[in-house]
């Protein structure tokens, strides 16, 4: 389970992004319960997750050209010191009274440009820092284990801090947790790959990477499933203020419960990812783990009673982590090293990109039909998507499966036995 640990830069990857997560959820929650606070409004929630992910849908693919172009170690760099800035100056705002709406919009936005560039980055580097690459499944799945304990830790310290001195706290705690990751990217040693001259125009090397991945269908199967799900299922969080406060008639604390239950649940899903020793079978877990979410989000959408709420949010935070961990793997492993970096930015695209669009709807349809029925609608719709993507797996089984035989993941038929499905 813990295989990846055996390499170095990873073990400093992994102690360094530990610390600094428990503080990206303290300042995600934190900052939601402020705009709620600052405006008792569900459509400025919806605002606030736009503003802070749509950089992601505008920049990742330019970040991708980029991350096969240039040192990703640098990017990561330069993108933590410049998200740990940002933390500290929406501390300083908050602790001395002068935070305003607007201050908070423009520093989402600010993230959401530092998070565009690190995220396709740090999903590719994630290779460089393995030096065997059979252990990168096991590498995604531990990097979502530690994502996700940060989620169960995060909100609940978040909800404490809240209720007892602010938020203004929170994001000065996560400012200081960048510190660690920095320094543990400063002592890595590493060997670049070489990198060939390259000077084809920028636009050229992204139409070149967008022709590569929706011209794939398994590339493109997965990444508009994961939109469809960040569009339509996703946004829920961006509610949960909602639904603590308005249907569960709670405060931060619930809040913060509700989030922690979703976390809990991911790193069981995190956990299981990390025990899977193959790839083999992933795409029906794809197609399962969609729709499980999807029913979920509903039943979440009809409870009022919130220790079966804690259950159902746990449940639906499992089958979210492992459709968005099983994507990223199979990503990984199909994809060509040379534009890794480009499909990892449409992934990036496809995980955030699409949600501030989706927090937007999400949003205004809360003021219009309120929270419960936009999360019924948004996981009906969930299903939906499931149920087309399974359908279509057996032929994209087909067409993944030469490059599993490539890669020595699956053996050449040589019998008329029936092969073992490779996704």
């Amino acid at each position: 389970m813990l295989r990846a640990l055996r390499h170095r830069n990873y073990r400093l990857f992994f102690a360094g992004q530990g610390i600094s997560l428990i503080g990206t959820w303290m300042q995600r929650i934190a900052l939601n319960w402020l705009v709620y606070e600052l405006t008792h409004s569900a459509t400025m929630l919806g605002i606030l997750g736009f503003a802070g992910q749509i950089p992601a849908f505008l920049f990742a693919p330019l970040a991708g050209v980029l991350s096969d172009r240039w040192n990703l170690h640098r990017i990561i760099v330069i993108t933590q010191v410049l998200a740990l800035v940002q933390a500290l100056i929406l501390a300083a705002l908050t602790l001395t009274g002068t935070i305003a709406i607007w201050h908070v919009l423009v520093l989402s936005i600010l993230l959401g440009v530092i998070n565009a560039f690190d995220m396709p980055a740090r999903q590719t580097f994630v290779v460089q820092m393995l030096e065997s690459p059979a252990d990168l499944p096991n590498a995604i799945a531990l990097n979502s284990f530690l994502v996700n304990s940060a989620r169960l830790l995060g909100p609940s310290l978040a909800g404490v801090l809240i209720a007892a001195v602010g938020e203004g706290v929170c994001f000065l705690f996560n400012g200081l947790s960048y510190v660690p990751v920095v320094a543990a990217l400063l002592a890595m040693k590493l060997r670049p790959p070489a990198r060939t001259s390259d000077h084809q125009h920028v636009l050229h090397r992204l139409k070149e990477g967008f022709v590569y991945a929706f011209g794939f269908a398994p590339i493109r199967a997965i990444l508009l499933l994961l939109a469809l799900i960040s569009l339509i299922g996703m946004p829920y969080t961006v509610l949960m203020p909602v639904m603590a406060d308005e249907v569960l008639h709670g405060g931060p604390r619930t809040l913060g419960f509700l989030m922690a239950a979703t976390g809990l649940g991911a790193i069981a899903g995190a956990l299981y990812l990390a025990r899977r020793e193959s790839v083999l079978g992933l795409g029906t877990l794809i197609a399962w783990a969609a729709g499980v979410f999807g029913a979920g989000l509903v039943a979440v959408s009809l409870s009022r009673v919130l220790w079966l709420s804690l259950a159902l949010l746990a449940i639906t935070g499992f089958a979210m982590m492992l459709q968005m961990a099983a994507s990223n793997t199979v990503l990984q492993t199909i994809v060509t090293d040379e534009k890794r970096g480009r499909v990892m930015s449409f992934y990036t695209m496809s995980f955030m990109g699409m949600v501030p669009f989706g927090s937007l709807l999400a949003g205004g349809l809360a003021g219009w039909v309120g929270a419960p029925n936009t999360l019924l609608i948004g996981g009906c719709a969930c299903v939906l998507a499931a149920s087309a993507f399974a359908f279509a797996l057996p032929g994209l089984r087909a067409l993944v499966r030469p490059i599993y035989v490539d890669k020595g993941i699956l053996p050449a038929v040589t019998t008329g036995a029936p092969p073992e499905p490779p996704a």
